[in-house]
């Protein structure tokens, strides 16, 4: 019922299958509503609420039952997509200290940036690229007066029919729209 409600991309659905999660059936006056999932196992105790699930007609008790959930649990932190609504309203209520690693988004609007001067191309072998701090180097590069400035690419390896868009900007030349303008471009290409 998640996922079919959800109808967006899952990031950790796999998490379920590999066999790294506990989950907890939710209920009120004995009626299933639910249930919440904890991930961790590389860790003796398992840490961290990723999942959390309500049949819609039972979400005015969502924020007791995940108040009872942090109890029986007993986990010290919580993790969410930022495209599920209920697990991000239940961050905003139960967490402090909240940071983003990777932002989830639905794309329906076609841009048209444009750099004068800026090509972007399959990358080639021995294309010298800089050293990346957080992404691989991907099969695209945006190159500017015969230097590459930014790299990226897509992965389509799970939860089709979705895909995961990186790129990485070096560090000399970001917050001028080069990782917009490769997104955009890498976009088409997938």
């Amino acid at each position: 019922m998640f996922l079919q409600e959800a109808n967006f991309q899952v990031r950790y659905n796999a998490r379920h299958e590999r066999g790294w999660t506990d989950s907890y059936l939710l209920k009120v006056d004995d009626v299933e509503v639910g249930y919440g999932s904890v991930v961790g196992q590389e860790i003796k105790d398992r840490d961290t609420i990723f999942e959390f699930y309500m049949i819609p007609a039972f979400r005015k008790h969502a924020s007791t039952l995940f108040r009872e959930l942090l109890a029986v649990s007993r986990v010290s932190y919580l993790e969410c997509q930022t495209n599920d609504a209920l697990m991000s309203a239940m961050l905003y209520e139960f967490a402090t200290n909240i940071s983003a690693k990777v932002v989830l988004f639905a794309d329906h609007t076609v841009t048209e940036h444009q750099i004068p001067g800026a090509v972007v191309r399959p990358a080639r072998e021995g294309d010298p690229v800089f050293e990346h701090s957080t992404e691989p180097q991907g099969e695209h590069v945006l190159e500017l007066g015969g230097e590459i400035v930014a790299t990226g690419g897509f992965l389509r390896h799970y939860n089709m029919p979705f895909a995961d868009l990186y790129m990485e900007v070096r560090p000399d030349s970001r917050s001028k729209g080069y990782g917009s303008l490769l997104l955009q471009e890498v976009k088409k290409v997938c």
